[in-house]
C-alpha cells in the first residue's frame, strides 16, 4: 500500500456487501470499496447508501471541500466520467476509440475528445490522430483524422473563440533530413508542430512547424548553426539528446503534451516535456509568417517569443530552474487572469510540485537575462509524485484540484491544507471541475 493511504480512516457505503468503519480522528474520514467492516456512521456526511464509490475518499476536512463535481479523464481504462466528491459515478461516455489523451466537457454539453486513430502511425506516448466532437447521447457528430507516415495529432486539443481547433502534431523528419538540419544522432526525430482547424470546412488554416525555428552548435557546417544562449528565440534542435530522457523516447525529441491558448493576447503556450519548458507563440501570425522570424503583432514570426521553465534549455545561466518535465499550463480566468497553474512532474528529484506563476504582463525574452516569471504560490508535500500527465485547476472556492497522474486527486486551499483526496488504480491525465449548475451538466440530466 502506498504510504499516503497508511494514514486515514476508511468509509464505505452500507449495503450487503460493503460496510462503515470509522476511528477516533474525526477529521479524517475515508471511503473505500475494498473494506468490508461495519462500525458506526459519522451523521453529518449524509451518505447515499444507495451507491457503491468507484474508488476511495479520503475526507481531512470537510467543511473545506468544493462541492461540485470533477470530469475524470482515466487513460488507462479510457474511459471519461463525471463524479462526485463521494466518488459517486454520475455520467460515462462511451468513446469509439482509445484516449489519446485529453476530453473536455464544452458549455453545449458537447465533448470536445483528441482520440487514437483507428491505425496510429506514430506509436509514441500520447498518440492520437483522431478529433472528435461528441454529442450528449455519445454520438459523434463531427470528426478529423490526423494520421499518416507523416505526421499525427497527439495529446491535448482546445476549442478556440472563434470555433476554430487547435491541436499539436508530430511532423517526422527523417535521419538524413536532421542530419542536415545539425541533429547530432542517425535517427528520425519528430518535431512538434500546431494546427488550427476549421471544423464547418475540416481544413487546416493555420499553422506553426517547430523545424522552422531550430539552432544548433554541433556542425558548422549544417543548416541552423548559431550560439545557443545568443539566440533564445530558437530552439535548440539537441538539447534533449543531451540530458537524461525516459528510455522510450525514440526521437520524441521535444514531447510537446499540451496546449493552451491566450485570447487576450493572442497567443499559444505549448508544454515542452523534454525540455521542460513552456513555449509562447504568436498566434497573430499568417502561416507564411510563422514559417519566418519577422511578422504578427510580436514582430518575431513563428519564433518564441517568450519560454520559461528551464532556461539551461536554451544556455541562459540566468533565471532559476522550476520544472523537472511538466503538464498542464492551466490559464486562469477573472480575478486571477494573468497567472497559471502548472504541475512539475519532478522526475530527477522524485517530487512533484504545483506551481500558480504570474506571466509577464509584456513578453521579454533576452539573452543572459533572467526571463522566469514569479511564483505566486506552490504546493508539495513528500506523497506527491507522478512522473508522467498530471496537472491542476482552480476550483470555485478558491481550492486548487491537483491530478496527480498514477494515484487519482487532491484537493488543497491556499494555506496548503489537505481537505480531501480520491484515489483508484488507473492513469488520470487531467481532472476538470463543473459546477453543479452548469449549462453544460444540466444538458446532460444531471
Amino acid at each position: 500500500m502506498r504510504k499516503k493511504q497508511i494514514n486515514y480512516c476508511l468509509l464505505i457505503c452500507l449495503s450487503l456487501i460493503y460496510g462503515v468503519y470509522s476511528c477516533t480522528n474525526a477529521d479524517e474520514i475515508a471511503f473505500d470499496i475494498n473494506n468490508p467492516t461495519l462500525p458506526e456512521v459519522e451523521e453529518d456526511l449524509n451518505i447515499d447508501e444507495n451507491f457503491t464509490p468507484i474508488g476511495t475518499v479520503e475526507i481531512f476536512n470537510e467543511t473545506k471541500i468544493d462541492s461540485n463535481y470533477i470530469l475524470v479523464n482515466d487513460a488507462s481504462a479510457n474511459r471519461v466520467y463525471i463524479m462526485n466528491k463521494k466518488a459517486k459515478l454520475l455520467h460515462e461516455w462511451n468513446l469509439t476509440n482509445n484516449i489519446g489523451n485529453d476530453v473536455f466537457l464544452m458549455t453545449n454539453g458537447k465533448l470536445l475528445a483528441s482520440l487514437e486513430s483507428d491505425e496510429p502511425k506514430i506509436p509514441l506516448g500520447g498518440k492520437g490522430g483522431k478529433i472528435q466532437i461528441i454529442e450528449p447521447d455519445n454520438t459523434p457528430s463531427w470528426e478529423y483524422i490526423y494520421s499518416t507516415e507523416n505526421g499525427e495529432t497527439h495529446h491535448d486539443v482546445e476549442m478556440l473563440p472563434n470555433g476554430n481547433i487547435i491541436a499539436m502534431v508530430w511532423s517526422i523528419m527523417d535521419s538524413l533530413q536532421a542530419k542536415e538540419e545539425g541533429f547530432m544522432l542517425s535517427e528520425n526525430i519528430y518535431p512538434e508542430s500546431i494546427i488550427e482547424i476549421n471544423p464547418t470546412s475540416s481544413s487546416i488554416v493555420w499553422e506553426w512547424h517547430s523545424m522552422d525555428h531550430l539552432v544548433q552548435e554541433f556542425d558548422d557546417t549544417k543548416n541552423n548553426y548559431g550560439i545557443i544562449n545568443q539566440n533564445p528565440h530558437l530552439i535548440d534542435i539537441n538539447y534533449s539528446t543531451q540530458v537524461s530522457l525516459l528510455p522510450e523516447v525514440k526521437g520524441d525529441i521535444m514531447h510537446a503534451n499540451a496546449i493552451a491558448y491566450d485570447e487576450n493576447k493572442d497567443v499559444i503556450y505549448l508544454s515542452v516535456n523534454s525540455f521542460s519548458e513552456v513555449w509562447v507563440i504568436d498566434h497573430s501570425t499568417s502561416t507564411e509568417e510563422a514559417s519566418g522570424h519577422i511578422g504578427g503583432n510580436y514582430n518575431k514570426g513563428g519564433d518564441l517569443i517568450y519560454r520559461f521553465g528551464n532556461p539551461e534549455a536554451y544556455g541562459n545561466t540566468e533565471g532559476t530552474r522550476l520544472f523537472q518535465n511538466n503538464h498542464f499550463p492551466n490559464l486562469l480566468k477573472g480575478e486571477h487572469l494573468g497567472k497559471l497553474l502548472i504541475f512539475s512532474n519532478g522526475n530527477d528529484i522524485k517530487q512533484s510540485t504545483v506551481y500558480e506563476l504570474q506571466l509577464p504582463e509584456n513578453f521579454n525574452l533576452e539573452a543572459n537575462t533572467d526571463n522566469e516569471p514569479t511564483i505566486t504560490w506552490s504546493f508539495t508535500d513528500p506523497d506527491l509524485y507522478s512522473g508522467k500527465v498530471s496537472g491542476a485547476v482552480l476550483l470555485e472556492n478558491g481550492n486548487i484540484l491537483i491530478t496527480e497522474g498514477d494515484f487519482g486527486f487532491w484537493e488543497v486551499t491556499r494555506e496548503q491544507e489537505v481537505v480531501w483526496k480520491y484515489s483508484a488504480p488507473g492513469f488520470y491525465w487531467r481532472g476538470y471541475p463543473y459546477l453543479q449548475q452548469a449549462p453544460e451538466i444540466k444538458l446532460l440530466g444531471l
